[in-house]
């Protein structure tokens, strides 16, 4: 298990997750967030530091949000673990396509 980024981080990008995370496993989509689950050590911090509340363990993420998990796991599909995302520069993998088609986040509005 480990921790998702759900919709509520859409358009904001606010990177504080990004920064707080010690083991450098958020990756920043065009539009979001994502996190490594093969990199993240469950350490929560990233949860404390969300100004949106949009980073959830696993289990407890909202139902209305369940599909958070595969979008995550689309974003990886691709490249896999790559290190830290130090490694990848921002917005360089694309989101997945349900990502892309949500409507304007609030940031955008």
């Amino acid at each position: 298990m480990a921790y998702v980024v759900a919709e509520p981080c859409v358009d904001v990008l606010d990177k504080a997750c990004v920064d707080e995370c010690p083991v450098d496993c958020i990756y920043e989509g065009a539009r979001m967030a994502f996190i490594q689950p093969e990199e993240c050590v469950d350490c929560g911090a990233c949860v404390q530091v969300c100004p949106v509340e949009a980073i959830y363990y696993e289990d407890d993420l909202p139902q209305e949000w369940s599909a958070f998990t595969r979008y995550n796991a689309d974003f990886f599909a691709g490249v896999g673990s790559p290190g830290g995302a130090e490694n990848m520069p921002s917005g360089s993998v694309p989101d997945p396509a349900p990502v892309t088609a949500l409507p304007p986040g609030p940031a955008e509005r």
